[in-house]
């Protein structure tokens, strides 16, 4: 009985530092479709799609538009879809789903990538944000936070923080349309984070983020000095 050709990956399914980047994105704006083969990611910057293609070692894969309705607006996004059956069933087996948003819960990341695949889900749907607040002579205000529509998600990414890097965080939670939980990190665990994050000169990181840590890391410095 012919049981037919084994279907072939275009991913190389092997843990690295690049492989794990590539997971924590997939994990803030991918999506695995209900068919069970393709796998589909987008972004509003088209550079976060070329790290993600660059990131699992594809090439041949075109890239596209895809748009959303947004206070009353088109939201506009840059999208790439493939198939590749071997990988989704890698992710579903280390805990990704169809329709994730709200089910997605622990990962099996092993913990010699488990930064790559913090700073793929900062790339994502993390961001850092920082002023200077008015009470306090010369004081400087830093915050790194994820989000996620999933609270299971949110404690687990905190506990593996916390367990790695013995940072503790803290969560809140905020309602648009919907309930979404937000894992913050103030000034002095933030600035341990970020250098855990971005401690390989060779990581692949999303440039406009990276750019505004270093210039938040600028004023802190510049701060440190006059201080």
């Amino acid at each position: 009985m012919n049981k037919g050709a084994k279907p072939k990956g275009k991913v190389k399914i092997k843990w690295s530092s690049d492989f794990a980047y590539a997971i924590g994105l997939l994990a803030t704006d991918g999506c695995l479709s209900g068919d069970g083969r393709h796998i589909l990611f987008t972004s509003k910057d088209l550079e976060q799609i070329d790290n993600f293609l660059k990131a699992l070692g594809i090439k041949d894969v075109k890239k596209g538009k895809s748009y959303s309705k947004g206070s009353g607006k088109k939201i506009y996004y840059n999208r790439v879809q493939f198939g590749d059956v071997l990988f989704y069933r890698f992710l579903m087996k280390i805990g990704l789903t169809p329709a994730k948003s709200r089910t997605i819960n622990k990962l099996k990341i092993p913990d010699k990538f488990f930064l790559d695949f913090l700073r793929g889900c900062f790339d994502g749907d993390g961001s850092i944000y920082s002023y200077w607040d008015s009470r306090w002579k010369s004081s400087f205000m830093l915050y790194t936070s994820f989000v996620s529509a999933s609270k299971k998600y949110i404690l687990w990414l905190q506990d593996e923080i916390n367990r790695l890097l013995n940072l503790k965080g803290h969560i809140t939670m905020a309602k648009k349309k919907n309930y979404w939980y937000q894992l913050k990190y103030a000034k002095k665990e933030s600035l341990k984070l970020i250098n855990a994050m971005y401690k390989k000169p060779e990581a692949i990181y999303l440039k406009r983020k990276k750019l505004k840590i270093d210039s938040t890391l600028d004023i802190i410095r510049a701060q440190e000095i006059t201080s």
